[in-house]
């Protein structure tokens, strides 16, 4: 007799043209309604929004879509990467995102991304408002600054999987479950040579905004943003300049979580996002 128990997320790919390039996009899904996709952090993947997907709550409402970007988790790089340096860009990534939902014909959905992700959300809150019902930006931030040597990332006398986790590891929460820390860092440790530091990329430099920000209009594309207490990259404080910068936006600061609130506490989590996604959808 079979016990076993499938969790309600299916998997597939598909392959997405943007420009010259074809990608081999892995995602996954699970629910209907209001479609919500999820946008991972930087050198990790969709395997973050695991638990978003396996909320009945959540998904009974919402069609919950994550996927992997280019280079990142079951998603391929492209044909030429052995002789092309990874380094994403503010116009790539909006690029990727809103090829992706164009594809998957997703009309007006909710985006929330976490970290790098958070980021992106905001751009594109700024340069697509019709095209979104919300935005949803975890630890994301208009403008942060690097605080570590980039080059440690990518050499070959350096373990780079080992070094990832090392540096992402001060951004969990010290209340975090031994469980989920484990599974966050293990992540990091099978990311791709180079590809972190290529995110960052974005995260640390091009994706840096602050100055046109406030000219996201909230009343065609509500902004929220939450970010964790314990996040020494996005933190609290870069959280709330954003919010007052973007008009119209709405921001929590949770207590007793990091920089990876829907994979390292998402109890606490949920607790925090489903009035925001019930307030979307009023």
């Amino acid at each position: 007799m079979n016990n076993i128990k499938f969790e309600n997320i299916s998997g597939k790919y598909f392959n997405l043209r943007i420009g010259k390039q074809t990608y081999r996009i892995y995602m996954e899904e699970s629910g209907k309604g209001i479609p919500l996709v999820c946008l991972h952090t930087a050198g990790s993947d969709s395997r973050q929004f695991r638990h978003v997907l396996n909320d009945k709550q959540i998904t009974k409402k919402f069609r919950v879509i994550a996927f992997d970007l280019p280079w990142h988790g079951k998603s391929n790089p492209p044909e030429d990467h052995k002789d092309t340096e990874y380094k994403l860009t503010t116009k790539d990534y909006l690029e990727l995102v809103t090829s992706f939902c164009k594809s998957m014909n997703l009309t007006k959905p909710i985006i929330m991304g976490c970290s790098m992700g958070g980021r992106i959300v905001l751009h594109l809150a700024l340069k697509f408002p019709d095209l979104f019902k919300s935005v949803i930006a975890l630890e994301g931030a208009d403008k942060l600054d690097p605080y570590y040597d980039l080059e440690w990332l990518n050499r070959p006398d350096v373990h780079g999987g080992e070094i990832q986790a090392a540096y992402v590891s001060s951004q969990i929460a010290p209340q975090s479950e031994t469980k989920y820390r484990d599974e966050i860092l293990w992540h990091y440790k099978q990311g791709g040579p180079g590809v972190f530091k290529g995110d960052l990329h974005f995260y640390w430099q091009d994706g840096n905004f602050e100055k046109k920000s406030y000219l996201i209009n909230t009343k065609k594309c509500p902004v929220y943003l939450l970010s964790g207490e314990y996040d020494c990259s996005c933190t609290p404080e870069k959280t709330i300049e954003t919010a007052r910068r973007i008009r119209g936006s709405k921001y929590k600061i949770i207590p007793g979580i990091g920089h990876f609130p829907m994979s390292e506490n998402p109890k606490l989590f949920f607790k925090y996002l489903k009035p925001i996604l019930k307030e979307i959808i009023s």
